[in-house]
């Protein structure tokens, strides 16, 4: 990766950690309010639509999704990983089950050793 393309990367994270805080979204009402007086005193309903629309929802809405997507993320990555701790356990308790199937099996099979050789005995004395 260049140095360039590093530091866009860099300074894209740093942008975006910022403007995904309710305080930018605090500062962003507050400067959309500046300008809140000169639309209403034009007494236009486009021109007050046009603030609402253009000027106060965008520059708000866009800090506060990013907020929301930044909340939803951390509970899925929470989801995520109590579902990877749950499955390793799983996996743990299948590995433990297996072992002990073994081990039954290999004591299965001593027994039936053991069984036909004293089978085999009984026969030999007749």
């Amino acid at each position: 990766m260049s140095k360039i393309s590093e530091f866009n990367t860099k300074l894209a994270a740093k942008i975006t950690s910022g403007v995904s805080t309710m305080w930018c979204a605090y500062i962003f009402a507050a400067l959309a309010l500046i300008s809140l007086p000169a639309a209403l005193k034009t007494g236009d309903v486009v021109v007050i639509v046009a603030w609402v629309a253009q000027t106060f929802l965008q520059l708000v809405l866009l800090s506060i999704i990013m907020v929301g997507q930044n909340v939803a993320s951390a509970a899925v990555e929470q989801k995520i990983n109590e579902t990877h701790e749950a499955s390793l356990g799983e996996f743990e308790l299948a590995k433990e089950a297996r072992s002990i199937a073994n081990q039954e099996l290999a004591e299965l099979k001593e027994l039936s050793r053991e069984m036909h050789q004293v089978l085999k005995d009984i026969e030999g004395k007749k």
